[in-house]
């Protein structure tokens, strides 16, 4: 059966298809309160909207190997942080593939959603994970990772994050970092969601891998991904075995000498970022802890004002989680704030979806914005609860 070539023609229009979609109405108002990503200041959309320019160019290159040096006063290290086109985890996963070779053991703290992929990629490479497990809404005691390393001298590293964003606990870096320094095994930290919000001095408390994203405290869409290495982490990756290739840091050091990349590196975030160095150096690292954790204790002590109890019992300067009350459907309310209202805030994840709500307080965030939100979520509350008579 010959097939009609009529739709190809010029000046011929097929019929348009049926479809059974619906679009959705979005609401006129975007509140962004999520912990990951986090809203994009306007100066910094600016920036991404300029016309793209090749980078394999001296423009680019000096741009590169400015933010590069810029990097190292957020992660406050003097050690090289790589930058990587990917999401966070494309950090994490270079954090064991490069410093690691197959059957080596390592420590990972899971007391949430996100820690728990450390023993993920683990196993996926061949290591041999040992999990302290923490409940979730609570932080590791660093005497345990002591103890665990006592009892096992092969462990090669210790896994940990310092703000676990699905349970907003903030874990003792600086104090598990001291154990570590004695020892051969190397901290990774993954400070995906804390960097630029939580307190992280990464060479003064001996974290030897810091990880961080582009999509949360550091103001820009997701796409980028970083890693800092101590001088203790670069000896191990000489001896590592593990396979590796877009994520082997050794093509990114060569490229590094020559402030270039190995691989198309995300142009326009690059560009972004030198914008939102720009707005965080202005105000002063400092001062963007001290925002942060003012915004957190307000954040905290607006929901006890709504009767929510908290979860975290270590809570964190980025990320406010509170249980829901018993009878309220924590996903549908997030979902009619969200759809209905245009305010969006993130509920749990894994053994938590659905009990509790959690709220960010980092990045661009500011007051004004939480007192909308929280505003907005005492609305929805009470309509709620009219619902359930």
């Amino acid at each position: 059966m010959a097939l009609s070539m009529k739709s190809s023609l010029p000046g011929l229009k097929s019929p348009p298809a049926k479809s059974n979609f619906i679009p959705v109405k979005s609401p006129a108002r975007n509140l962004l309160l999520t912990p990951g990503p986090t809203p994009v200041p306007d100066a910094v959309r600016q920036v991404l909207s300029q016309p793209m320019f090749h980078h394999r160019t001296p423009r680019y290159r000096k741009i590169f190997e400015s933010v590069s040096g810029r990097l190292r006063k957020i992660f406050l290290t003097r050690f090289p942080v790589y930058t990587l086109t990917g999401s966070g985890t494309s950090a994490m996963e270079a954090s064991i593939v490069n410093f690691h070779s197959a059957g080596d053991e390592i420590l990972v703290v899971d007391n949430g959603k996100f820690s728990e992929r450390f023993t993920h990629i683990a196993k996926a490479y061949g290591l041999k994970p040992t999990v302290i497990k923490i409940a979730y809404g609570e932080a590791v005691p660093p005497a345990a990772i002591g103890e665990a390393l006592k009892k096992n001298p092969k462990l090669r590293s210790v896994c940990v994050e310092p703000c676990e964003t699905s349970t907003a606990v903030l874990q003792d870096i600086c104090a598990i970092g001291k154990i570590t320094s004695g020892t051969d095994a190397l901290l990774i930290v993954d400070a995906i969601s804390g960097l630029g919000a939580d307190r992280l001095e990464t060479d003064n408390w001996n974290v030897d891998l810091a990880i961080s994203g582009s999509q949360k405290a550091l103001m820009l869409p997701p796409g980028l991904a970083f890693l800092s290495v101590s001088e203790k982490a670069r000896k191990r990756l000489d001896a590592a075995t593990l396979p590796r290739f877009y994520l082997d840091l050794k093509l990114y050091e060569k490229g590094m000498k020559d402030a270039d990349t190995p691989f198309t590196p995300a142009i326009g975030l690059v560009l972004a970022l030198e914008k939102a160095l720009d707005l965080i150096e202005t105000e002063g690292l400092e001062n963007v802890f001290k925002r942060c954790a003012e915004l957190g204790a307000f954040t905290r002590e607006s929901l006890k004002k709504l009767g929510l109890e908290l979860f975290s019992k270590a809570p964190s300067s980025t990320v406010t989680a509170a249980c829901f009350p018993a009878g309220v459907d924590g996903e549908k309310l997030i979902e009619i704030m969200r759809d209905e209202k245009g305010v969006t805030m993130a509920g749990g994840q894994g053994e938590m979806k659905g009990k509790i709500i959690r709220i960010a307080h980092m990045g661009a965030i500011r007051k004004p914005d939480l007192q909308e939100g929280i505003e907005v979520l005492k609305e929805t509350l009470e309509e709620m609860k009219v619902r359930e008579k």
